[in-house]
C-alpha cells in the first residue's frame, strides 16, 4: 500500500482544524441553552421565607403543647373517677 502524502507531523503543521472548531462551537452553543434553561428553572422554584418556617415551628409547639395537655387532662380525669 502506498502512502499516499507523506507530511511531517510536529506542532507546526498538526491543528484540530475546521472540525475541531465546529465542535467547540457546538459546546459552548449547548452550555449557553442549558444554563439559561436552569436559570429559568430556579426562578420558578419557590423557596419558603423565614417568617413562614417560623410560623410553622410555632404552630407544631403549640400543637404538641395541646396535645400534652389533653393527656395529662385525660389521665387526671381517670384517676378523679376512682
Amino acid at each position: 500500500m502506498p502512502a499516499l502524502t507523506a507530511i511531517p507531523l510536529n506542532d507546526d503543521t498538526v491543528s484540530p482544524g475546521i472540525l475541531g472548531f465546529v465542535v467547540f462551537l457546538a459546546l459552548v452553543a449547548a452550555t449557553v441553552f442549558l444554563v439559561r434553561s436552569m436559570t429559568n428553572q430556579m426562578k420558578k422554584i419557590q423557596a419558603p421565607r423565614e417568617a413562614d418556617l417560623k410560623q410553622q415551628e410555632w404552630e407544631r409547639a403549640q400543637a404538641s403543647k395541646a396535645a400534652g395537655s389533653e393527656k395529662s387532662g385525660a389521665a387526671s380525669a381517670d384517676g378523679e373517677d376512682s
